[in-house]
């Protein structure tokens, strides 16, 4: 069985993530981390779903059964067990969501002891231990070697203080009114608390979660809620979370949704303006529109492109030395004040452009238009590598001297191929997309 895909392990809770998985996968990851401790402390905290209990219960049983110390936090996004790890001087975290996904569904996400992600090696070397029975019980700890566990209930002080210190100190909220969709989610109670006292007018929305409404018809997946909220209390902007809060999207005072890679364009620019980009370039994904691309050219900033994942957003931050960098999806990361996308420093970053420039959301965050780009996603029967696959490199190569980008993938979670095509003449990307989705239904 693979457990970890394009972001820690996630799956149906009770099916796939059942309580004895959970059990085996805490105790190799705690052997582990163990090779490289130093404080014998890990972190836990969790998004608001129901099974997040099962699941906590499930990972400190494992962790202390080979020697660790836990210390469990409860809700808080996913950006705060990444700050609160190093800070707190752990050894590892780990966040038990499945950000945007449905209750049902729940995750488990590693963090190492300075706030970073697991790389694929880390988690390779984990699995491998989780299916080495053997080696699991050899490890166990007895006695006095049995690790405890304890609940604190103070550290989300720490991160509203870490997460306003993000906002400059000679600008103020104070006038600027906001709708804040919390998606019954993780941010539901530091998010209003960080705009409140920074002075903004906050109209919060979808902040009493009860284990089962976390992203349900809310948040970041579904802005309109905020859209309409927005002209009708006549807002200046409106932020909204997914459930685990690494993730923002932005909605203009006239309520209409502000494109992702529109949000990293505007935004480095910013940054730029500020003195405060590095590397002169923003990291994103292969995913983002080329459109973002010559944007950023047009001022002599370059795009450096990822695979998708924020996890890969960071890595090619990390070695172009650039600290800038997110997904058009809303993960943004500025990797001098955040490890991993935070959607609330990403907020006050925009509300920081917004007070600089003296402009409307809609002026200062649609910087440039998009290309047309058509996204599908097929079906198939198996994931047969793309370089097997007969004549398709011919079809894109066709496609390629139209002018068009291609992006073909397989989803890392489900039995899906992902079908990107982008280009200047719509007509043509629409044209070509029926060919490429009638090809791949033939071939696969």
């Amino acid at each position: 069985m693979k457990l970890f895909g394009t972001d820690g392990v996630r799956g149906k809770a009770g099916e796939f993530l059942d309580a004895i998985t959970v059990l085996k996968l805490a105790k190799a990851a705690g052997i582990y981390f163990r090779k490289f401790s130093t404080t014998k402390k890990i972190l836990v905290g969790k998004d608001t779903r129901r099974s997040g209990y099962m699941i906590e219960n499930a990972l400190v049983s494992g962790l202390t059964s080979v020697g660790y110390n836990v210390i469990q936090i409860g809700p808080m996004p996913t950006p705060a067990i990444a700050y609160l790890t190093e800070s707190m001087r752990c050894d590892a975290g780990i966040m038990i969501s499945a950000s945007h996904n449905p209750y049902e569904d729940n995750g488990i996400k590693f963090f190492d002891n300075h706030g970073d992600k697991l790389g694929t090696s880390c988690e390779a070397e984990i699995e491998k231990i989780f299916h080495n029975d053997d080696l699991l019980q050899e490890e166990e700890a007895t006695g006095r070697s049995i690790g405890s566990s304890k609940r604190i209930d103070d550290v989300i002080g720490r991160y509203i203080v870490a997460i306003k210190s993000t906002f400059p100190q000679d600008l103020t909220l104070n006038g600027i009114r906001i709708v804040l969709d919390c998606a019954n989610g993780a941010a539901y109670k530091v998010a209003p608390t960080i705009l409140d006292e920074l002075g903004a007018d906050v109209i919060t929305i979808n902040n009493e979660p009860n284990g089962y409404n976390i992203n349900e018809s809310c948040g970041a997946l579904h802005p309109e809620q905020v859209g309409k909220l927005v002209r009708e209390y006549r807002a200046d902007i409106g932020i909204a979370l997914d459930g685990d809060a690494d993730r923002v999207v932005v909605v203009d005072e006239n309520g209409e949704v502000i494109d992702g890679d529109k949000l990293l364009g505007s935004l480095a620019l910013f940054l730029r303006d500020e003195k405060l980009l590095k590397g002169d370039a923003c990291v994103a994904t292969v995913m983002s529109n080329k459109a973002l691309e010559d944007f950023l050219a047009s001022h002599d900033l370059k795009l450096i492109r990822s695979n998708v994942g924020d996890k890969h957003v960071l890595e090619q931050m990390k070695s172009n030395g650039v600290n800038f960098g997110g997904e058009q999806s809303g993960h943004i990361i500025f990797s001098d004040v955040a490890k991993t996308g935070d959607g609330l420093a990403s907020a006050l970053q925009v509300l920081a452009l917004m007070l600089r420039s003296k402009k409307k959301a809609s002026e200062i965050l649609n910087p440039f238009e998009l290309y047309p780009q058509i996204l599908v996603n097929v079906k198939v029967s198996e994931k047969k590598p793309l370089d097997k696959i007969e004549g398709l490199e011919e079809l894109l190569s066709g496609f390629r001297k139209k002018g068009l980008r291609d992006l073909i993938r397989y989803s890392g979670t489900e039995n899906k191929i992902r079908l990107l095509l982008e280009g200047k003449n719509k007509k043509e990307v629409e044209k070509s997309m029926k060919e490429l989705e009638s090809f791949i239904k033939k071939a696969l």
